[in-house]
């Protein structure tokens, strides 16, 4: 899975990127332009499936054509909580979940052989204890333009983080500008605090 420019490091958007789906055919991520992006590395045999693909569900479903898509890149890196093939993943979160979001190729989120969106995710949003992603459901949330806005714990709820899925896209937001910043500079100190 490579970029336009071959490196993650010359990507300064998601758009950039080219990955495969579950079929191995490319998928230019450019085709989400306009579209805020919720990515998220996912597997089936994990503590946090069922929470998480169901609230992901919960979110495609409330604003899925309405300028937010999710894209579920299975990943076997943690416990070996995603063993299958991806025909097998993709059955397995359509059948059981109703999943109707794309479920891209297995993937390698960390080391060397960590595919290059996912090495661009982790340069623009690092985790509290590093950049490394530490588990199954880390998700990003991506904004219009394809850039990283934030990085949420595998055991955030897809659906308490709807508020800021809504005032990054189209939707009615509930927070006023004054709020947001207010907000996202809370978060940014406590962020600090945390590093230091």
């Amino acid at each position: 899975m490579g970029t336009a420019g071959s490196s993650s490091k010359l990507a300064s958007s998601v758009h950039e990127f080219i990955v495969k789906d579950a079929r191995g055919n490319d998928v230019e991520l450019s085709r989400y332009k306009g579209d805020v992006l919720l990515i998220v590395n996912v597997a089936s045999q994990c503590g946090l499936t069922n929470s998480n693909y169901t609230g992901l569900g919960s979110l495609h479903k409330k604003y899925g054509g309405k300028g937010l898509e999710i894209l579920a890149f299975p990943c076997n890196q943690f416990g070996g909580q995603e063993p299958g093939t991806n025909e097998q993943i993709t059955e397995f979160a359509c059948a059981r979940f109703k999943a109707e979001y794309p479920i891209f190729g297995k993937v390698d989120v960390n080391g060397s052989n960590a595919a290059p969106l996912y090495k661009f995710l982790k340069s623009e949003k690092g985790g509290l204890f590093g950049e490394g992603i530490k588990w199954n459901f880390t998700k990003f949330l991506v904004d219009k333009d394809g850039r990283v806005v934030a990085r949420y714990a595998p055991t955030s709820s897809p659906l308490s983080i709807e508020v800021t899925i809504k005032c990054k896209s189209d939707l009615p937001c509930s927070f006023s500008a004054r709020t947001w910043r207010l907000t996202s500079f809370l978060q940014s100190d406590i962020q600090k605090l945390l590093e230091a």
